[in-house]
């Protein structure tokens, strides 16, 4: 008779160890994880910059015009490596100099205006240039030179039709205006204009008809 044999016993399989990849997911393979950005690293000099500039606003702010500009002129001097900032401290050491120039008495002659005018076109002010030829031109409506430094200051604002109906008449009056007109670089804003490249290349009258020429902007610098 034949032996049965015994079914063997189910063996007890051992766990099987975590994997590496399981065990440690940071030795995976992929991106690496992003790092932080390195601090910003400032001059040790920056901290007393700062505070030098601080005390100039705060000077500023409390109308002490002569004690801010100092204060703005010492970081220039002292921290010029220190460019950013120093690129505020120069805006608002521009402005306590406006601030603390003397203003002069208005001009009241004729002769005043026109070289005050000269020097408010000379430093861009073209409201101010305006407002003093505009005077010179009610003494004295045939004065070319207000004419024309009339036009250049409209030029300069882009008012291109007051511009051109000035130098017309800084024309008509002086007819030498016409060629300085064609090379004055502070006339260029006009030089896309249909009536100033008729104003500019008329036919010249005679040199028995002409006055003297209005001054450019070099020869107005030197008055």
């Amino acid at each position: 008779m034949a032996k049965h044999r015994r079914s063997a016993k189910p063996s007890k399989a051992k766990p099987r160890a975590a994997s590496a990849e399981l065990r440690h997911p940071a030795s995976a393979e992929g991106p690496p994880a992003p790092s932080l950005p390195p601090p910003i690293e400032r001059r040790s000099t920056y901290i007393e910059a700062v505070a030098l500039y601080e005390r100039g606003l705060d000077a500023l702010q409390r109308h002490d015009y002569t004690e801010a500009e100092r204060l703005f002129q010492v970081v220039l001097d002292q921290y010029a490596e220190e460019k950013e900032l120093n690129e505020r401290v120069r805006l608002y050491l521009n402005v306590c100099r406006r601030l603390t120039t003397p203003v002069g008495p208005p001009p009241k002659t004729l002769e005043e205006r026109l070289f005050a005018s000269t020097l408010a076109l000379n430093g861009g002010r073209y409201d101010e240039a305006i407002s003093h030829l505009h005077l010179a031109r009610d003494e004295d409506p045939d004065n070319d030179h207000a004419l024309y430094m009339l036009a250049v200051a409209h030029a300069q604002r882009g008012e291109l039709a007051a511009a051109v109906a000035h130098l017309e008449r800084a024309i008509a009056v002086n007819p030498e205006n016409r060629s300085l007109a064609r090379q004055d670089p502070d006339l260029d804003p006009l030089r896309g204009d249909d009536a100033f490249r008729a104003a500019v290349e008329a036919t010249s009258l005679p040199a028995s008809e002409r006055r003297r020429p209005a001054r450019t902007r070099n020869n107005r610098s030197n008055a």
